[in-house]
């Protein structure tokens, strides 16, 4: 598997061998409490945990690499344009100010707001190795199938399963379809500006847009000439039962959700205020 693609990896690890609905539900209360809480001592034992299990799965950082490289880039652009936008928004959240630079202008630089910002960038790092996990440690199948045990329709689990499948044929036809414009003698290596690789790299959407739509053509077609859907209920020929490494980790996770949600919310907001 090249450093682009982003699918399932299989390896024997505690997190591989966890259900994928419960890896769902993790993912589900992790992401929740992550967007909730503004709290950098909850994102920093969060962050701790995220990674703890990322170097559990025996998942290699160049394996995923190419994808933590997008993030870091969309997560810069993201925390330079909060400041750019709105550079106090710090100071109003937390109803205080402390200068640590008088800045141009209104764009000054406060202890707030690089809190603020502090707690974004944890957001990410909080998110980001869970997400990953849910995708590289959960075989498609498996997940539809475990979806399926704890009650959700199976034809919505197949949906999210399709989509698990479908990324790295994306990356994949994104790699092809770069190849054949370079043979034709587009330049998208090192060799030339940046800008001038943006530039090629959007030429490449078009035809990507266009295969996508094909293939998922051609896939419901597939589907509806065999009858799916038109049961209540389905088999599957992938499928892991619930263990009791599910219960506990399932159990945990509730556990700390919940106490998560109760030292964010014991101030009455969900923004905690060192400068108070």
């Amino acid at each position: 598997m090249t450093k682009m693609m982003l699918s399932y990896i299989e390896r024997s690890s505690p997190i591989h061998r966890l259900s994928g609905a419960t890896k769902f539900v993790v993912f589900f209360l992790w992401a929740i409490l992550a967007m909730t809480t503004y709290d950098a001592r909850i994102l920093l034992v969060m962050a701790a945990f995220g990674i703890t299990a990322f170097a559990i799965s025996g998942t290699k950082i160049s394996e995923v690499s190419f994808i933590f490289k997008l993030l870091l880039v969309f997560m810069g652009i993201n925390l330079l344009a909060i400041y750019a936008l709105a550079p106090e928004q710090g100071v109003e959240i937390y109803g205080t100010r402390n200068l640590i630079w008088e800045g141009i202008g209104r764009y000054t630089v406060t202890w707030e707001q690089l809190y603020y910002e502090t707690n974004i960038f944890l957001k990410y790092v909080v998110a980001v190795p869970i997400a990953l996990l849910l995708i590289v440690t959960t075989h498609p199948s498996e997940f539809a199938s475990s979806l399926n045990k704890i009650g959700i329709n199976y034809s919505i689990a197949y949906a999210i399963s399709l989509t698990l499948r479908y990324v790295p044929d994306i990356q994949r036809d994104y790699q092809d379809i770069s190849k054949a414009q370079q043979a034709r003698g587009i330049e998208l290596s090192r060799k030339v500006a940046w800008y001038k690789r943006l530039k090629g790299s959007v030429a490449i959407l078009m035809p990507l847009v266009f295969s996508s739509l094909e293939r998922i053509d051609t896939i419901s077609n597939a589907m509806e000439l065999r009858g799916f859907g038109k049961h209540k209920k389905r088999t599957w020929y992938s499928g892991r039962a619930f263990a009791r490494i599910d219960a506990i980790v399932l159990i945990a996770t509730v556990l700390l959700f919940a106490l998560g949600m109760f030292l964010t919310f014991r101030t009455g907001t969900r923004f905690h205020n060192p400068f108070a």
